[in-house]
């Protein structure tokens, strides 16, 4: 008779970890934590981070306001010009206890017969392997579109998607899990050329965030869930 503690197999709607993404979220967010420690530290220097007096959106900190407005008595300074392709490198060398983390707990998992041992059994109880998948969908939807930022910054010399879509991938990652996200992520291109096509037709073509398209795939595979596995899940939960 199988453990009551045991996680079953099949379909959820919430995420659930095995024990190798299990370990590889721990291990992403002791990285995360120490990531954050050399920011805090300054030991790391944030990304898009203007020298004092200065800001990415033209704002001049002290006696000045937003939008290139700044009062008679102090004049309005010029936006600071980032080397985009050097605050991606930031980037990097931030994600990169991260990703070294991860993959050091995942090989502890499954090379440390100790810890297989005691990992096995331990992640698959439910209360565990939920917050940890969701934990782990959270690093798969953050990462996926922190990877097209990072290469698209370096590819092009200019910031290719913002912050804002990272936080907003991983906040849905961390709810329909890691498989799920990512098939969001490949969906939302699609509306974004409907958009761009229904914009060409009425000469109305101006620029829009990207956060609804990738809305709109969280939206579809959240009502899709069931097909989508039934579909491709089986490469991933075999």
């Amino acid at each position: 008779m199988s453990s009551p503690d045991l996680v079953c197999t099949g379909k959820l709607l919430l995420p659930s970890a095995s024990p190798g993404s299990a370990a590889m979220a721990l291990g992403a967010a002791i990285g995360l934590a120490l990531s954050g420690a050399l920011v805090l530290t300054g030991v790391l220097k944030r990304s898009y981070e203007a020298p004092d007096g200065q800001n990415a959106d033209n704002t001049v900190i002290g006696n000045t306001e937003k939008n290139g407005e700044s009062p008679e008595a102090s004049p309005q300074q010029p936006e600071y010009e980032f080397n985009h392709r050097l605050e991606a490198c930031r980037e990097i060398v931030f994600l990169l206890p991260i990703v070294a983390c991860s993959v050091a707990a995942l090989w502890a998992s499954s090379h440390v017969a100790a810890v297989n041992t005691w990992w096995d059994g331990f992640s698959q109880r439910p209360v565990v392997a939920g917050l940890l998948g969701s934990l782990w969908g959270y690093f798969v939807g953050c990462g996926v579109v922190w990877g097209v930022r990072i290469f698209g910054t370096l590819a092009f010399g200019k910031e290719a998607m913002g912050l804002g879509d990272v936080h907003l991938m991983g906040a849905a990652g961390a709810v329909v899990g890691p498989l799920l996200v990512v098939v969001a992520f490949f969906i939302a291109p699609f509306f974004g050329l409907a958009w761009a096509g229904f914009q060409m037709f009425f000469k109305k073509i101006r620029q829009i965030p990207y956060g609804p398209f990738l809305s709109l795939g969280i939206f579809i595979v959240m009502i899709l869930h069931d097909l989508i596995l039934d579909r491709i899940g089986f490469i991933f939960y075999r």
